[in-house]
């Protein structure tokens, strides 16, 4: 994965739910993470949710290293079995994208935009991945700003059991058009 050098090196490994859920835990249930709606969750809570993740052929998810040290998580998903089923067409070579990034004392500038291109270009490094789709909170505005950073268009508001968003795609040539990382 390639990512800026004054950000540092950024990687993926497949994320185990029962080595990682303390960890997930503080990143899930921290205040700048309420749109990951896991606040009140416990360990146990996180634990299940990401052995359920693990045992889906539709959704995984893996921890992202930076500089070899856990910081970000990434979450993929087949849309026409989970999160979007029903909710918008899809094309073939859809996949659905959730990333988060962990909170942090020391932030290092650019880092949450190095880590969103370097999500979409592990995606896009799959050459059956044709376009991501994203389904954020409306209200999510920062998040908004950075997935059009990375080449998101925003299509329209969904509305979801748990929330209103807004559903946005990114292509390959538009993602290299917003990033100069070529997909």
């Amino acid at each position: 994965m390639t990512t800026p050098a004054a950000v540092g090196r950024l990687s993926l490994r497949p994320l185990d739910p029962l080595r990682d859920a303390e960890l997930l835990h503080r990143w899930v249930t921290h205040p700048k993470a309420a749109y990951w709606m896991m606040q009140d969750a416990t360990v146990v809570d996180v634990e299940r949710a990401y052995a359920d993740i693990a045992a889906d052929e539709h959704h995984h998810a893996l921890l992202g290293l930076h500089d070899g040290e856990p910081a970000f998580l990434m979450e993929h998903y087949d849309p026409v079995h989970r999160e979007l089923a029903g909710l918008y067409e899809p094309l073939p070579g859809d996949v659905g994208m959730h990333f988060l990034v962990a909170p942090t004392d020391r932030p290092v500038h650019g880092f949450t935009r190095a880590v969103i291109t370097a999500v979409v270009a592990h995606l896009f490094a799959d050459p059956a991945v044709r376009r991501v789709v994203v389904e954020p909170d409306v209200s999510n505005t920062a998040v908004h700003a950075l997935n059009e950073a990375v080449g998101f268009v925003p299509e329209r508001e969904i509305r979801k059991p748990e929330k209103r968003a807004l559903l946005s795609f990114c292509t390959r040539e538009r993602f290299t058009a917003a990033t100069g990382v070529a997909a």
